[in-house]
């Protein structure tokens, strides 16, 4: 995958060649008279897919970055970054890529370039740290009743015993599936009862015929509790 930082680098780059262009102005130029200065550091975010944080991962970043020539000229320098992406990376942590940010004046070094972790929005996950979290449809019968279903992680399926009496918005924990690490993240199956389509007369007949053999069932009884009115 390729990520371009160009705008963003055209940006924080030119302000920083700016004005090492500046400070060696009139001194023959950057270096002249033993200035040396270290470039600054600079900070950009890298999504990548939560996949990646399970697995690691190569990225590829196309930078343009402007620096300041031998006469004090800022010039603009394409090149391609290969990054590695670790295993058990979370969200918000730091990639340090030294001395690939801001160059630096004469013999002084160039500055480091930190890229800050983010995660892509997943169709199936929700990450907080290193937990992440899935919602897992449920039959009533499964929920009811108890069943066995393959759940999709990130590091592949896993078999789930859902526990009889499962009501939606009941979380089951899968130790260590979360993101890895030193610490390892939990995966989090949220369930959710899903209830088949009431489009056809047979459908029907069958709710009207639960409805009344759950006549004295309340799904609401708990609101009216200590209600004397």
């Amino acid at each position: 995958d390729e990520a371009d930082f160009s705008d963003f680098f055209e940006a924080l780059f030119a302000r920083s060649a700016g004005g090492a262009r500046r400070a060696g102005a009139g001194q023959g130029g950057p270096g002249a008279q033993g200035m040396h200065l270290r470039g600054q550091d600079h900070h950009a975010q890298i999504l990548i897919d939560l996949e990646d944080a399970y697995r690691g991962a190569t990225r590829t970043l196309n930078l343009r970055m402007p620096e300041v020539d031998a006469q004090g000229h800022v010039v603009t320098r394409e090149r391609t970054l290969r990054v590695q992406i670790p295993k058990g990376v979370r969200a918000g942590q730091h990639i340090r890529l030294a001395g690939q940010g801001a160059p630096g004046l004469g013999e002084g070094g160039a500055g480091d370039l930190y890229l800050e972790i983010g995660f892509n929005p997943h169709g199936l996950y929700r990450v907080e740290g290193r937990d992440v979290f899935i919602d897992l449809p449920l039959a009533p019968w499964e929920a009811a009743l108890g069943a066995e279903v393959n759940v999709p992680t990130p590091d592949g399926k896993v078999a789930l015993k859902i526990p009889p009496a499962t009501g939606s918005g009941r979380r089951l924990r899968l130790k260590g599936r979360g993101i890895p690490g030193a610490t390892l993240g939990d995966l989090y199956v949220v369930a959710q009862v899903a209830l088949p389509p009431a489009d056809t007369e047979a459908a029907r007949s069958a709710y009207r015929r639960q409805q009344e053999d759950f006549s004295a069932f309340n799904p609401r009884a708990a609101l009216y509790q200590g209600d004397q009115s």
